[in-house]
């Protein structure tokens, strides 16, 4: 039996919940049957741009409520949204476009600029200047039939290729990740809670997804700050709060965090990393709120979480353990072979949530196999099923929660004629977790420095792709195949560049 579409969630809490606040975004506050009124509005809209069942619409903007409305607007369309993320710079964005094809686009102003060249201004519905903004209004819904198996969302997840890959959810798939992420956060109607990560990533997705779907109240930033974060749980009563490594850094060195009150908080979930155990512990000793831990990915959003109505087994160690229907098994790294509890090999995970697929779809079978998807995480499992995520088998390096591929960057790097070879790679960093760092091998005759190499790349791809340190070395470390060496790069630099700050 499928779970319904994307956008069922929100037109059943309109139907149940309708005047119930459903999003609070800066002084301005939307109900479940608003919101449900104005996405049948936007799909009216977007029918007559062309938008059809089977189709896909680009979605590029920031936290804003328009972005609830626009993802649920295309569901009820039968149509599939393309999430861009606002960070992105015109070659990324480009890339996006041209992979997935989108027929529209909605953005807000800013990101009509790197859409417009594909889609024609015509192609793109602004949400700054829209023609109706269907607030108050509730018309009757489109009536496109839609099945469990159909594309309902896109999100980008990084290749180690450096090619952008497009992770395609069904509305079963996400239906599932969806109830898998409630059930995990023991997430009711009474629950508010906040999103501060970008609505393209799949936590900012999910949380949205999940609040419609158990009737809770979403606080929406369009930024991250750390007091206005504070002062919201304070201000509005939040009862979970979200948080990734560096803002849990952040609240650890918040020289006046007791100055909050934060009582009303459940807890703190910590996701995208593992725990630093020793900041979350100054956190509770600060507030007395404690944390859980959970994992998942772009391709299976909910992996692992520690139970949260089972207050006294939660654990800073352990991602915790697989939801109802998510098995979970690891393979040697070597020979596929599956290993038994305690030992040490690749975590692969079985999930009526995972992705139907890659974009392009040639990524595919080197991911999933007989149905399992491979995570590229090392780790082991406790017989009782907890599982410890102990390093990452694919190169990519993850920045504040975002995947980089250090072939992009390398990419970019090797475009700079004096560039003979480079290797990326990241390096350990307690505010976000891990940084790229670039080797560089230069011809002689070219002059160039650290500096113009580091200013090539923040101006052509985003914010967190920025290299913290360009090196000059001799010769890039190769295996006879070509294959690049980034694990003895990070071993003989990594030490020495760990704490050292920004500079090249």
């Amino acid at each position: 039996m499928g779970l319904g579409p994307l956008h069922g969630g929100l037109a059943r809490a309109a139907d149940t919940l309708g005047k119930r606040c459903a999003v609070r975004s800066a002084d301005h506050s939307f109900t479940f049957a608003e919101l449900d009124g104005w996405a049948n509005t936007l799909a009216g809209e977007l029918a007559g741009a062309g938008v059809a069942p089977g189709t896909r619409v680009a979605v590029l903007m920031a936290n804003r409520v328009e972005f609830v409305v626009a993802v649920h607007a295309v569901s009820k369309l039968g149509a599939a949204s393309v999430l861009i993320s606002p960070a992105w710079k015109a070659a990324e964005v480009n890339a996006a476009v041209e992979l997935t094809e989108p027929v529209h686009a909605v953005s807000d102003a800013d990101g009509l600029a790197l859409l417009a060249p594909h889609l024609g201004t015509d192609g793109v519905t602004d949400v700054d200047h829209p023609a109706s903004s269907g607030v108050g209004q509730r018309p009757e819904p489109p009536s496109a039939e839609i099945a469990g198996d159909d594309e309902a969302v896109l999100v980008f997840s990084s290749g180690t290729t450096g090619l952008p890959k497009a992770v395609r959810h069904t509305h079963d798939s996400i239906g599932h990740a969806t109830r898998h992420w409630c059930t995990a956060l023991g997430l009711g109607p009474g629950d508010r809670f906040q999103v501060a990560t970008p609505p393209s990533h799949i936590l900012g997705l999910l949380n949205l997804l999940a609040a419609m779907s158990a009737g809770a109240t979403v606080r929406l930033h369009r930024r991250f700050d750390l007091d206005e974060v504070l002062g919201s749980i304070e201000r509005d009563r939040i009862t979970l709060e979200m948080a990734v490594a560096p803002i849990a850094l952040a609240m650890a060195n918040h020289p006046h965090l007791e100055e909050y009150d934060l009582s009303s908080l459940r807890y703190i979930m910590w996701g995208a990393t593992p725990v630093t155990e020793h900041v979350a512990e100054v956190v509770t000793s600060r507030t007395g709120v404690r944390w859980i831990a959970a994992y998942g990915a772009s391709e299976v959003p909910v992996i692992a979480a520690n139970p949260v109505d089972r207050p006294d087994q939660w654990r800073l160690d352990s991602a915790g353990l697989p939801p109802a229907g998510v098995e979970l098994r690891v393979a040697d790294v070597d020979t596929g072979d599956v290993l038994p509890p305690g030992g040490v090999g690749e975590i692969q995970v079985r999930s009526p949530s995972r992705m139907a697929g890659y974009l392009p779809d040639v990524a595919t079978a080197e991911s999933v196999v007989d149905g399992w998807y491979r995570t590229g995480d090392v780790g082991y499992l406790e017989p009782e099923g907890w599982v410890h995520l102990t390093d990452r088998l694919k190169e990519m390096i993850k920045v504040n929660a975002f995947q980089v591929a250090p072939a992009e960057i390398e990419g970019v790097l090797l475009g700079h004629p004096a560039v003979l070879d480079c290797a990326v790679f990241g390096i350990p960093d307690d505010r976000a977790g891990e940084v790229p760092v670039a080797a560089v091998q230069l011809d002689p005759a070219v002059p160039v420095d650290e500096g113009e190499l580091q200013r090539l790349v923040a101006g052509t791809l985003a914010n967190y792709k920025q290299l913290r340190h360009v090196l000059v070395v001799d010769a890039i470390p190769r295996l006879p195949s070509g294959k690049l060496l980034r694990r003895t790069l990070r071993d003989e630099w990594g030490p020495a560049l760990v704490g050292t700050g920004a500079g090249a």
